[in-house]
Formats: C-alpha cells, structure tokens, sequence
C-alpha cells in the first residue's frame, strides 16, 4: 500500500475484518461500536481507536455515523509513536487532534487527499493523538450526542446545560477545555456539517432540510453557509454530489 490512504466511511451491520497495515478510526458524527481482537469500546467525535496491524476487529452501529478512516504502513511511524498507539488503542481526542481530524474530514469530503498533504498531516496527528495525558471519558460524551441526534430541535445554551447537568457557566467552561470552542460555536459547526451532509447524501428539497438541520428557513442555511464556506447550499450540492461510502 502506500505511506498512507484516507477515507470516508460509515457502518451499520456488524462487519469483521482484519489487514496487514495499521489503521486509525477517527469519528465525526455518531456512535459507533468497535472490537478490536476482544476489547471493546464505543467510538464517537471525541474518541478514536488505533487498529494493529493483523488484528481482528469487529464495527457496527445502529444510528448514523461517519468515520475518517486512515491506513497507514507502521513501519514508518517512530517507535515510540508505535508503542504508545498499541498502549492504548482506544484514546480521547483532545482540541488540537480535534481540530487536524474536522480539516482533513472538510478536505476528504470534497474529493481525494494529494498524497503530499497527507505525508505531512498523518505524523500531526499521530503526535496529537500520542501526547495527550489519558484521562477519563468526556463529561459532555453523552450530552453531545443527545443534541447531535437531535438538530432540529431549539436548542440554546441553556438547554444544552440542562441536558449535560451543568450550569450554563460550568457548560462555557466544560466547551473550552474539552473542544476548544463555545456551546453555540459547536452547535452552529454540527448544524452545517449535518446540512452539508444531507445535501450530498439526499435528494430533499433545500427548505426541507434545513429544517430538519435547525434552521428556521432555507434563506437562514444559506446566510449560514455563505459566511461559513462562501458558497450556497445548491452550489454545495452541484459540486459534491456523490454518496459517501
């Protein structure tokens, strides 16, 4: 294979399969549930897993769900790197890996990674992943996928704080450490990728989906898409029409 490939997935039925390089899952939307060679975890935007390679492994979900899915050679990766992957397979993605997986999940999204960007990404990431101290499960894991199941509905901040059992203070400051953002920054960014994402994978009329994204009207989505990706959710459409795997 080469250095390295990347690509966009999503799972549903449980699917086994085992290769001879390593690979890095790194969510972007939903849950998702994965064994690797009998340990299991549940895999979502804020936790990746590294697979080793030769080991079975075993993916399913039963809600949707997208992944960045990297395969790369290990024999490229420093030593150090590579024991620390396979010390710990399954591992919190903290603001600054979070940030390097959502440019190369926007750039994948558009078309095939060049090979030189991803020479370059591939070790940040790695390095991002690697340095980070482990610590316990997010404390808004549970609150964030609530809200993600849920776009359409009026969600403000403290509503967000209701759901996560925090004061709408205590949720700022939660948002910061963890995601490096605000509460209505994070729900603005999982509204567009959802819009964006049901553009490409649907025929809905534009109105309809922006409705279903939690926006109060197409005029709104585009208003939103202009400022955020300076184009129009039909010029989205016609550039990226094509099913993600």
């Amino acid at each position: 294979m080469a250095t390295s490939d990347i690509d966009l997935r999503s799972y549903d039925v449980p699917f086994s399969d085992a290769h001879d390089f390593a690979q890095m899952v790194l969510p972007l939307k939903g849950k998702l549930t994965l064994d690797i060679n009998g340990h299991g975890d549940v895999l979502h935007p804020l936790r990746a897993a590294f697979i080793a390679p030769g080991l079975v492994h075993t993916q399913f979900s039963r809600e949707p769900n997208q992944s960045l899915i990297l395969d790369f050679d290990l024999s490229t990766v420093s030593p150090d790197t590579a024991g620390l992957l396979a010390e710990r397979p399954f591992a919190p993605i903290d603001a600054a890996s979070a940030k390097l997986i959502d440019f190369m999940g926007m750039l994948r999204a558009q078309g095939p990674a060049g090979a030189s960007v991803l020479a370059n990404w591939t070790p940040l990431l790695l390095e991002s992943l690697t340095r980070q101290p482990m610590r316990p499960a997010s404390r808004l894991q549970a609150a964030l996928a609530q809200i993600e199941a849920a776009p359409a509905q009026s969600w403000n901040t403290e509503s967000m704080a209701k759901v996560a059992c925090l004061s709408v203070s205590r949720l700022h400051r939660v948002f910061r450490e963890e995601l490096d953002t605000t509460p209505l920054a994070w729900l603005n960014a999982m509204r567009l990728r959802y819009a964006c994402r049901l553009l490409v994978e649907s025929a809905l009329p534009i109105a309809q989906l922006a409705t279903l994204a939690g926006y109060a009207d197409q005029s709104a989505l585009t208003h939103a898409m202009r400022r955020a990706m300076d184009t129009t959710p039909l010029a989205y459409r016609q550039q990226n029409q094509t099913k993600i795997r």
